[in-house]
């Protein structure tokens, strides 16, 4: 893959370059990213090879370094890349089930964080564990990449306590504990190897987080209305 001779750099509207030099590296970076992706679903993070990548695109391995500083760079980008996918399986699901009750938007959302983590469990491991030992992410980044999906299940849970309030984020945050737990579980085969059959545990899942937020609700109301006698 050789890179065009330089034939202007303009820019869009937005400011964005749009030139041929500029769409060359969106393509190596693209391509790089899902070449990464495919060697961590076939191999794991022990499989992450930038001079494989780099061969693979027909270049030379130190070539692929103009287009990523090193290999923990490129891991923290597929890492944003999987928070911000992460959010818009949820947000669709979210979308798709606003009008109903909470519970249902829960249930939508709940059923979205598992089909994303099922479909790709190569990404979901990469969001939730250390990728490699030696690993340096860029904590600030990752932190702030994380918080729209986190955003998404607050939105769902908050019609229970008519807002996003401490309480809300409290039980979303048991919620998402539950699904973290149990997703863990299914996509390595735990309960393949057990016989169970998990879709029973989401609901009850589901079902646990509603009635501790019903109680939670409940009590709050009666303090507040003891408070004010």
């Amino acid at each position: 893959m050789a890179e065009p001779s330089p034939g202007g750099t303009g820019a869009g509207p937005s400011g964005a370059a749009t030139g041929p030099r500029a769409r060359f590296r969106d393509q190596v970076r693209g391509e790089s990213k899902q070449i990464a992706l495919d060697q961590l679903a076939q191999g794991g993070p022990q499989a992450l090879s930038l001079n494989g990548i780099a061969k693979a695109l027909g270049m030379s391995g130190p070539a692929l370094y103009r287009y990523f500083a090193n290999r923990d760079r490129l891991l923290t980008e597929l890492v944003i890349d999987g928070y911000r996918d992460l959010a818009q399986a949820l947000r669709s699901a979210a979308e798709a089930a606003a009008g109903q009750q909470a519970p249902a938007g829960m249930a939508a959302v709940a059923a979205a964080y598992r089909d994303w983590a099922v479909a790709q469990p190569h990404r979901y491991r990469l969001l939730f564990r250390a990728p490699l030992v030696g690993y340096d992410p860029q904590a600030n980044e990752l932190v702030e990449a994380s918080q729209p999906a986190m955003e998404v299940a607050v939105s769902v849970v908050a019609p229970l306590f008519g807002g996003p309030t401490e309480a809300a984020v409290f039980h979303t945050m048991s919620l998402w504990a539950g699904l973290h737990g149990l997703v863990s579980l299914e996509i390595e085969d735990n309960f393949t190897s057990m016989g169970v059959d998990p879709a029973p545990l989401y609901e009850q899942q589901l079902l646990a987080v509603r009635q501790a937020a019903a109680v939670a609700v409940t009590a709050g109301t009666a303090a507040a209305a003891a408070a004010e006698a």
